[in-house]
């Protein structure tokens, strides 16, 4: 297993921790942090995230490797220095990509989960998306490669730099001082995922803020301007499939529809929420005021939100065991069985948004999908994968009878 895996088993227990002290806290203090549906929905979105970036699945357009290989001018040789130029370059790297992400259109389908949470919290820091097919951030990376730093020490660096950016999802800390100046803190972040007019589209800083700051892209909080969280389309689901592409979905719609050719072909690429003008007209789009927000809410009973937690740990433990075993079983074995993860995923948060027909359904098709990657397999595997396909088809039967049981014993929900 490559670093970015291995580091997972250390992580996740460390930041299911720190979700636990949060909402302990937040309760002692008054504040409500948290809705327990869109808890799941941002912890089943990371499951999702990892199954699928641990698969390596996606276009890469060009490599940092190829670009050490015929760019570099100069060998630096001090390991130490490499890796505080490594540890700069990355952090200017995810400056201007997250940048990117949110002032082009089709880029904003990347990231536009990880912004769908009308709430603020450490779990929403790992809505992360599945819908990132084309790479590119090597191109940002040029003055490290101009240097001959080793592609080993980013291999390292990426993964902790991702999981550094965890911390500051909260709103129980506020001004850090010193800090401030310059570091990302929850001040910063939180202003960030704010959809308020002063506040839209402002700093994109990962680690340092100094590249807001160098880049006309910095503003502070302000203590009269509370941060209205969530995203100017509401998603009003708590499906993280659905929300990966609803933005890409609404792009289709507008290129099919748009009359002129060259609308058709540039909606893609300009900036973030561009339509053209007859189609703000014909198909119009529900926006939220930030002043006026009513936050997405389904009336799930305790039972099924207990059922859903239940179910997105034991995901997310399946989601480990597959890596465990990924070294021993075929790349499309291995693909398969994220792919029944995804689905499992799909299914237990559309019960949440009481589209039950959607998720029982969804589960027939994970039951019959866990059977045939078993009955595809050679009879002569290991005894240790078996025992493992076991477990992946056990679960598969329990949660579709735990589906059908919520599809007769779920009242109607009233979904605001």
């Amino acid at each position: 297993m490559n670093f970015f895996i291995q580091s997972l088993f250390i992580v996740i227990p460390i930041f299911i921790i720190l979700i636990v002290i949060e909402i302990i806290i937040a309760k002692k203090m008054g504040v409500k942090v948290n809705n327990p549906a869109d808890m799941i929905s941002s912890l089943s979105s990371g499951i999702t995230n990892i199954a699928k970036d641990g698969l390596k699945f996606g276009i890469l357009i060009i490599s940092y490797s190829w670009l050490v290989k015929y760019i570099t001018i100069y060998k630096l040789e001090p390991v130490w220095l490499a890796i505080i130029i490594a540890f700069i370059v990355q952090d200017f790297s995810g400056y201007w990509q997250h940048r990117m992400n949110h002032r082009v259109n089709i880029f904003w389908n990347r990231h536009i989960i990880h912004h769908s949470s009308e709430e603020f919290n450490l779990s929403c820091a790992l809505r992360q998306g599945i819908s990132t097919i084309v790479r590119f951030g090597a191109i940002f990376m040029v003055p490290a490669a101009l240097l001959g730093i080793s592609p080993a020490i980013f291999a390292v660096l990426g993964p902790i730099h991702l999981f550094m950016q965890f911390w500051y999802h909260t709103r129980l800390i506020n001004n850090m001082g010193w800090l401030e100046k310059f570091f990302v803190t929850p001040s910063h972040h939180r202003v960030h995922h704010a959809i308020n007019e002063k506040y839209i589209d402002k700093n994109y800083g990962q680690i340092l803020i100094i590249w807001d700051k160098l880049f006309g892209t910095f503003q502070l909080e302000i203590e009269e301007e509370k941060p209205v969280f969530g995203i100017i389309r509401p998603a009003n689901t708590w499906n993280p499939i659905i929300i990966n592409f609803k933005h890409a979905w609404q792009l289709l719609r507008d290129a099919y529809f748009a009359k002129e050719w060259k609308d058709k072909l540039r909606i893609w690429f300009m900036p973030t929420g561009w339509r053209p003008k007859d189609l703000e007209k014909l198909h119009p789009i529900t926006t939220v005021d930030p002043e006026s927000q009513i936050k997405y809410s389904t009336k799930n009973s305790y039972q099924l939100i207990i059922w859903s937690f239940l179910q997105m740990f034991i995901t997310g433990a399946l989601m480990l065991l597959m890596f465990s075993i990924s070294s021993q079983i075929s790349n499309i074995t291995l693909l398969s069985l994220a792919l029944f993860l995804i689905l499992n995923v799909f299914s237990y948060t559309s019960m949440l948004d009481g589209r039950k027909k959607i998720s029982i359904t969804t589960d027939m098709i994970k039951l019959l999908f866990i059977f045939y990657i078993i009955l595809s397999q050679d009879s002569n595997i290991e005894q240790f994968i078996k025992y493992s396909f076991i477990i992946f088809a056990s679960y598969a039967i329990i949660s579709t009878f735990g589906t059908l049981y919520f599809t007769k014993a779920e009242p109607r929900l009233n979904i605001s």
